[in-house]
């Protein structure tokens, strides 16, 4: 007699992982959008002018599976003292919560950049913000298309 109990285990995991990435994207659900976005950089930015530009994004434009999405930054900066990236701050529209993760660096870094993997509800922006030591704000957005475990919408 064999035992399928491991394989049954994994089965049951396999399933309530599904239907937690299925419970994400239901009609009731609230997801973020561009509005809370925008909400959530002007926490952070205020009334500044958020510049275009210094923040490249190595994100795919389509992403086979959004339970793994790998995002990697990095942004145009000496890294001195006296001009440096402050923070680093990513934002998505159509998650159940638009902040998807804030990066800190001090001029001791070598450089401002750093590469993590997302989870994605569904296709949408994902939005940068790039805080300067001088006070300046720069964005960059892609969107990434979504196309397993987030309906692919």
């Amino acid at each position: 007699m064999t035992d399928h109990s491991h394989g049954a285990t994994r089965r049951a995991f396999l399933g309530t992982i599904a239907g937690g990435v299925a419970l994400s994207v239901l009609p009731g659900v609230s997801l973020a959008d561009e509005a809370m976005v925008a909400a959530e950089i002007k926490k952070i930015a205020g009334d500044k002018p958020i510049k275009d530009g210094k923040i490249k994004l190595d994100l795919p434009s389509i992403a086979e599976n959004g339970l793994v999405v790998p995002l990697a930054f990095e942004v145009e900066s000496p890294m001195t003292e006296a001009d440096y990236v402050k923070a680093v701050h990513f934002f998505a529209d159509g998650n159940p919560s638009p902040m998807i993760a804030s990066f800190a660096f001090t001029p001791m870094a070598p450089k401002a950049a750093a590469a993590i993997r997302i989870r994605l509800a569904k296709t949408q922006n994902i939005v940068a913000l790039a805080e300067m030591s001088n006070g300046e704000f720069y964005r960059a957005s892609k969107e990434v298309k979504v196309t397993i475990g987030g309906c692919g919408g």
